[in-house]
């Protein structure tokens, strides 16, 4: 089952060494990564009935980021409690990974290659901005839904197909240098719609959305409006 596109994993080992600058050509994942991670602490509590005061709400959880880039989102998780396995397309964005892991004391593992490859399962599994740039989103899917353990949890980010993320997502974002040129493919972005159709055909259902917005007062931040990028939370029927 092949979903990597090799273009875009090019595009994004490239920009390897410049994951962890907050201020350098990932800081636009830095201002997200918080907004991300304070819907998927909410999800987690209350699929698991976890107390939103828990230190490590994922104790005794293994989890999968798939599409981890250099591990933005595979830290947090770690220092959640789960034991995380984080895979990129990118061979670069795992070097980078693993040796930041490394500094930070954080045991996770990491592997270059598609998801299909990976052995076992997980009871969380996340890919956060990933699925509109692979060759192939309803077999990524499939595949993510089969590294899913019974009783487990999925979490999808991407950005919907509106004139609005046209606009500020790829228009404005790159033009402005907000994020590298060529990040963007609007064509490949997903509809909440088609996300459904993708996620029912893989034997799984969503049990929430939420999306992220902008504005001046507040940044980036979470609500009700999906016109620009959404979270998803999905189970298996």
């Amino acid at each position: 089952m092949i979903t990597i596109n090799p273009d875009e994993a090019r595009h994004f080992g490239a920009l390897a060494q410049d994951w962890w600058d907050a201020e350098g050509s990932s800081a636009m994942l830095h201002k997200l990564n918080p907004v991300r991670l304070g819907w998927i602490r909410a999800q987690v509590n209350g699929h698991w009935g976890v107390d939103e005061r828990a230190l490590k709400p994922l104790s005794g959880k293994m989890a999968l980021d798939a599409g981890c880039g250099a591990g933005l989102l595979c830290e947090p998780l770690a220092r959640l409690g789960a034991d995380v396995t984080g895979v990129d397309s990118a061979p670069e964005n795992i070097a980078v990974a693993a040796e930041h892991a490394a500094g930070q004391r954080l045991a996770i593992r990491y592997v270059a290659g598609e998801v299909a490859a990976l052995d076992g399962v997980y009871d969380l599994v996340s890919s956060m901005e990933v699925i509109e740039h692979v060759t192939d989103p309803a077999a990524f899917v499939a595949a993510l839904a089969a590294k899913l353990a019974p009783g487990g949890l999925m979490l999808l980010s991407t950005p919907n197909r509106t004139p609005l993320s046209q606009a500020g997502l790829v228009t404005l974002a790159e033009r402005f240098g907000m994020v590298p040129q060529g990040t963007h493919h609007w064509e490949q972005f997903i509809t909440p719609d088609e996300l459904d159709g993708l996620l029912e055909g893989a034997g799984l259902q969503r049990i929430a959305i939420k999306g992220i917005a902008w504005s001046p007062s507040k940044g980036l931040h979470l609500s009700d409006d999906l016109r620009m990028n959404y979270l998803v939370a999905a189970v298996r029927v």
